[in-house]
């Protein structure tokens, strides 16, 4: 079975184009077999967008495990003053990010392939995350750790995850590494967690 956080280049194409409304936001995006919830948006994407705040002092935000690029790009859209930095361990999620970004006319977002942190050299205001559940625990959790040291002081850091899927479990991580988190809603089994580097 192919998984979206690995690389299958076996894999038949099928582009398709979607449309998505987020918070009044518009983004065409193009869509792949081989990527995360490559229908719709997932759900727990669109409870997150609701939730993230960007305060004034925010400049730099990361987007961890981009796939195709609807949290990257709708954060970059919505604040085009904002360098928005998007990876993703999958080549052709990156592709079609890269291509949702020429789609969707956006300057301000930076693409590249990552597994994880390994080629991110920013430190950021704002990292958020649906994190790659499939790609288990150890993988998950390292991802909190990489993000707390890629933080600046006084950044935030937001992910989605369902509670059948390890929320609680994630919720007492970053607890362990950032000294707080919020449970900021509970939407269908679907947690926002933040937490702030201090």
């Amino acid at each position: 079975m192919s998984h979206y956080f690995k690389e299958d280049k076996q894999l038949e194409h099928d582009v398709r184009k979607k449309e998505y409304i987020i918070n009044d936001i518009k983004l065409e995006m193009l869509t792949d077999r081989g990527v995360f919830s490559k229908e719709r948006l997932d759900f727990g994407t669109h409870v997150l967008l609701k939730n993230i705040e960007v305060k004034e002092h925010m400049k730099t935000i990361v987007d961890m495990g981009c796939g195709y690029g609807p949290i990257g790009l709708y954060l970059a859209k919505k604040y085009p003053n904002l360098n928005v930095y998007m990876y993703d361990v999958n080549e052709r999620a990156v592709n079609l990010a890269k291509e949702n970004k020429k789609l969707n006319h956006i300057s301000n977002a930076h693409i590249d392939v990552s597994n994880l942190f390994d080629n991110c050299d920013i430190n950021a205001d704002l990292i958020v995350t649906n994190p790659p559940i499939r790609a288990g625990k150890q993988t998950v959790f390292k991802l909190y750790e990489q993000a707390y040291e890629h933080l600046n002081e006084g950044g935030h850091f937001y992910c989605v995850i369902q509670k059948k899927q390890g929320a609680p479990s994630t919720f007492n991580k970053l607890l362990e590494l950032f000294s707080n988190c919020v449970v900021l809603e509970k939407e269908k089994g679907y947690w926002i967690l933040l937490s702030i580097k201090q």
